[in-house]
């Protein structure tokens, strides 16, 4: 039976401890608010072996203000505009972070982080601008020229593997007073400008870039020579704010062989876009690619069983193809032969005139060269001479001397630059000249002496041979002129090899 009452006469002072006490008989109902004074309970309280429950409402969180560090905390920062912040830092919401102005020294470079802003001061040397390696949408980055001199010395905004504006390409800030806000969006745009003010022209300024040849630099401009096969290779094209991706050319095929007592070869082919409208910008599209480029050789004189000279050979840039020279026409088969501009026709043993061969074959506008002349027998065979890319070569005049070749072209020596008389040949008018016919040859046994020769065209064309004067003795084409050989008297010659030379604008 429980105990329900205890007179405090029957219980002695400490007397009653927690071996005296049965689990459950007593409850708080039985205890009187304050007869439990602090002093009669243990200073601790051993709960290793119990089960406490706490209601639910226990834990207030005046109980808890300062009481649990932010580092046993499962995540300890937050991550705002990419960059990590720290529980109980402090970060400005909603708007940038302005840094400490940056002066620029020309050495030193910046690399932005998200979420702020820069002042950059150019005022001693531009400056480049990093944007963060790695980036995520909505990251935000300003930047304000802070001298108002980004006109004088630019900024350049590196775009560290991410596009710009949806291009694989750096911008440049060249206006005083610029102020620009970035934001990143994806991998396709990266980061575009959401805001600007005062900028002209946000592209790096980019010219065309290449490769091949002998490289001659002249001004703003770039020339590439090619005097054998090889290759133009473009590795970058310009812009907007740089330059055009046009080039101008010049094609010259290799020039033809000269005939045994006969025409002088035909120049080859010439074409060029130079001067182009514009002149500076060049005229003929290129894209960034690699174009094969095929010189041709010159063709051979007094080849049997006709002992007529052969073609030269084509040379090629791309989709321009000029034809090689023709050959000139010999003693049994006179007739000239067709190319780029045609051979001189040779001389038979009646007393005829022969034609010498067509030039522009195949047609192409404008026009890749001329005919050669015909030769005669009258009673002296004069071989005519080879057409050229200025003029049609002319007829041996019977008793006077053998045809000369048609006159080369010239092309301005702004084409080459200061290094121009290295190529081509000098001419009647200012210009280096390329592409002349070759002169024919004179077969004069009973003439008196100092009949002149068939001279070759300006432009690398070989003078013909002079049977009554054996110093005048024929002549091949100059190398890389596409000259056409002088009419021989079976002495081997050959007409000259071509060149292909592109230009365009650098910088």
């Amino acid at each position: 039976m429980a105990l329900t009452k205890v007179t405090k006469s029957g219980i002695t002072d400490n007397s009653i401890d927690a071996d005296k006490l049965e689990d459950g008989t007593i409850v708080a109902a039985d205890i009187a608010t304050g007869t439990i004074t602090a002093d009669k309970l243990n200073s601790t309280l051993d709960l290793s072996s119990k089960t406490v429950t706490l209601p639910n409402t226990s834990v207030s969180n005046a109980m808890l203000a300062g009481s649990i560090a932010n580092a046993k905390l499962a995540n300890s920062t937050l991550t705002i505009n990419g960059s990590s912040i720290s529980l109980g830092g402090s970060v400005s919401a909603g708007s940038l972070d302005w840094q400490t102005v940056i002066v620029a020294d020309g050495s030193t470079s910046t690399t932005g982080v998200a979420g702020r802003g820069y002042f950059i001061n150019t005022t001693s040397a531009a400056h480049t601008f990093t944007l963060p390696i790695s980036a995520t949408r909505g990251d935000t980055i300003a930047i304000v020229d802070y001298a108002q001199n980004f006109a004088t010395n630019k900024l350049t905004i590196a775009r560290n593997g991410h596009n710009i504006q949806g291009v694989a390409n750096n911008s440049l800030i060249s206006t005083n007073r610029a102020s620009i806000t970035l934001v990143y969006v994806d991998a396709t745009k990266g980061w575009v400008y959401q805001d600007e003010s005062n900028v002209a022209d946000l592209g790096e300024a980019l010219f065309l870039t290449a490769t091949g040849g002998t490289i001659l630099t002249s001004g703003n401009f770039k020339t590439h020579v090619f005097t054998g096969d090889g290759s133009f290779a473009v590795s970058q094209l310009g812009n907007a704010s740089g330059g055009p991706n046009n080039v101008d050319y010049l094609v010259v095929a290799g020039g033809g062989g000269s005939g045994i007592y006969g025409g002088g070869g035909g120049a080859g082919g010439y074409r060029t876009t130079f001067p182009s409208p514009g002149c500076n910008a060049g005229s003929f599209p290129v894209t960034s690619t690699t174009y094969p480029i095929s010189v041709g050789g010159g063709g051979i004189s007094c080849q049997p069983p006709q002992d007529t000279g052969t073609a030269g050979s084509n040379s090629v840039f791309s989709t321009i193809t000029s034809a090689g020279g023709g050959g000139g026409g010999g003693y049994e088969a006179p007739i000239g032969g067709s190319g780029g501009s045609g051979g001189g026709a040779g001389t038979c043993s009646v007393n005829t005139s022969k034609p010498g061969g067509s030039g522009n074959t195949p047609p192409v506008s404008p026009s890749q060269g001329n005919p050669g002349g015909p030769g005669t027998y009258n009673p002296r065979r004069s071989g005519g001479g080879g057409g050229g890319a200025g003029g049609s070569g002319s007829a041996g005049p019977g008793p006077g001397p053998a045809g000369p070749g048609g006159s080369g072209s010239p092309i301005a020596t702004d084409f080459f630059g200061p290094t121009a008389p290295s190529y081509g040949t000098p001419g009647p008018a200012p210009g280096r000249y390329f592409a002349g016919g070759g002169g024919g040859y004179l077969q004069a046994i009973s003439a008196p002496a100092a009949i002149p020769q068939g001279l070759g065209g300006a432009g690398g064309g070989g003078n013909g041979g002079n049977l009554s004067e054996p110093d005048k003795v024929s002549q091949s084409g100059t190398e890389n002129t596409g000259g056409g050989s002088g009419g021989a008297a079976g002495e081997s010659r050959t007409g000259g090899k071509g060149i292909v030379v592109i230009r365009y604008k650098f910088q």
